[in-house]
């Protein structure tokens, strides 16, 4: 029931779920990996985390087309263990990137590429929601998540107080999608490049 008081947001995570997909299959195509798996983790199966992996999934096959992609659902919230013996066995098989939309159980993700990376792997999990980018800070100062889906919630801030300020304040659904500035990626690991971030810029504007 909606209260005359409260705003509601929800956010388009398809299309930042996209983009993150899009960079991690620029980035196995830029380091020349032949025939590249790619992972997504999720944490209970519901209508939101789909979006999270059918985006994920669609921004892989617009660069590489014939992708292999493998997924796995924890069934919880809250057991990092779990994913990190996921990523195990699929960095272990050939797995180049893993996408976690899990809560904490996806920590388990950013521990093992962590640790993979410390040792010289070429292997990249990738955040969700927050930058998760110092989270994968490992030994020499190289962070080993790649890029994250950012959910913009300081937009939804701001929407709010925007309304109050200019009287139009009304109880209703707003989606914030990547045009409104809900969704986005994270730039910040210079393993990115000028190229990749330039291309992903093209398919944001897109």
């Amino acid at each position: 029931v909606s209260q005359p008081n409260v705003m509601q947001f929800v956010f388009a995570e398809h299309e930042g779920s996209y983009l993150v997909g899009v960079i991690a299959a620029l980035k196995a195509k830029a380091d020349g990996i032949k025939n590249p798996r790619f992972g997504f983790i999720g944490g209970i199966p519901g209508a939101t985390i789909t979006k999270f992996e059918v985006g994920y999934i669609q921004g892989i096959l617009s660069v590489l087309p014939d992708a292999q992609i493998v997924d796995y659902y924890a069934n919880d919230w809250g057991k990092p263990e779990l994913a990190k013996a996921q990523a195990k066995n699929w960095y272990d098989s050939g797995v180049y990137a893993i996408y976690s939309a899990a809560g904490g159980t996806g920590n388990g993700t950013i521990a093992q590429a962590k640790e993979y990376r410390s040792q010289g792997r070429n292997v990249w999990a990738i955040g969700v929601d927050s930058d998760q980018y110092e989270e994968g800070l490992y030994s020499d100062g190289e962070s080993a998540v790649l890029t994250s889906m950012l959910k913009m919630v300081e937009s939804s801030t701001k929407v709010a107080l925007q309304a109050v300020q200019d009287g139009t304040f009304a109880s209703k659904v707003v989606n914030l999608d990547m045009k409104a500035d809900g969704v986005g990626y994270s730039s910040r690991n210079k393993a990115l490049g000028a190229d990749i971030v330039g291309e992903v810029e093209k398919v944001k504007r897109d």
